[in-house]
């Protein structure tokens, strides 16, 4: 069995690719549902003599309360089920398993990285597709152009994830520590980015392009941000391979 199928089976027969696909789906067609109709829920139960007034949603704010969910929900399924994968030392059998048959972690790390960021792209897309067909039918078509180019900035921004997920595998032992350290670097890296106005330079940048784009943000913002997200996300794998080749069963 290579490792390719093997990574292929853990995913699909745990069901984690079902989790991360049913998790961005809920929410791509829930969001806009949501966006449409909370004015009139609110008022529905506000209180009496009181008047509620929301402004027509827009095509922005029904992908704006997708891209919410999905950023934060979604992003931690993703961190979980790579966790999973990647650390595969926290599994002594695992680990003596393929240490003794291999000269190198390199192909582990590399193929459950790419298998686990495909699922989360796939997510991703699939929420992005549920998300855009109920805008489309509840408050209006968002522009195409900045649907599509938001998807890839998106995907790069999880690639990033799962990468940074697999260099801290390396370094500490355990799915929940690995899932945890990387999901607080991944907030302290958005929260300083805000605070210091630089989250257009920042891989946290690329979270929320796809609510960006469709409010009318420009897509070269975003830019510099997908080029430190590249060099990043080749940086943490490297990183990845060396710790793990260099740690001790």
């Amino acid at each position: 069995m290579t490792l390719w199928r093997l990574e292929w089976l853990r995913l699909a027969r745990t069901r984690r690719l079902l989790t991360i696909l049913a998790v961005y789906a809920f929410f791509g067609l829930t969001g806009p549902l949501t966006a449409r109709y909370v004015g009139e829920i609110l008022r529905a139960v506000g209180t009496e003599g009181v008047q509620v007034t929301f402004p027509e949603p827009t095509p922005a704010d029904g992908i704006a309360q997708f891209v919410g969910n999905a950023s934060q929900i979604g992003l931690l399924v993703v961190t979980m089920v790579a966790a999973s994968a990647l650390a595969f030392d926290a599994r002594r059998e695992m680990s003596v398993f393929l240490r003794t048959r291999l000269t190198s972690v390199r192909p582990v790390v590399l193929t459950a990285y790419a298998v686990n960021a495909a699922a989360a792209v796939g997510g991703f897309a699939l929420g992005t597709a549920c998300a855009w067909y109920e805008t489309a039918v509840l408050i209006g078509a968002p522009p195409a152009g900045s649907m599509l180019i938001g998807v890839a900035y998106g995907s790069v921004f999880l690639a990033f994830a799962v990468a940074l997920v697999a260099l801290v595998a390396a370094l500490v032992r355990g799915v929940l520590p690995t899932a945890g350290v990387a999901l607080v670097l991944l907030l302290l890296t958005g929260v300083a980015g805000g605070l210091a106005g630089i989250s257009r330079w920042l891989p946290t940048g690329l979270l929320t392009a796809l609510a960006d784009l469709t409010a009318g943000r420009p897509a070269t913002d975003f830019l510099p941000g997908l080029v430190i997200t590249v060099v990043l996300t080749a940086a943490a794998l490297g990183g990845a391979v060396l710790l793990g080749d260099r740690r001790e069963v």
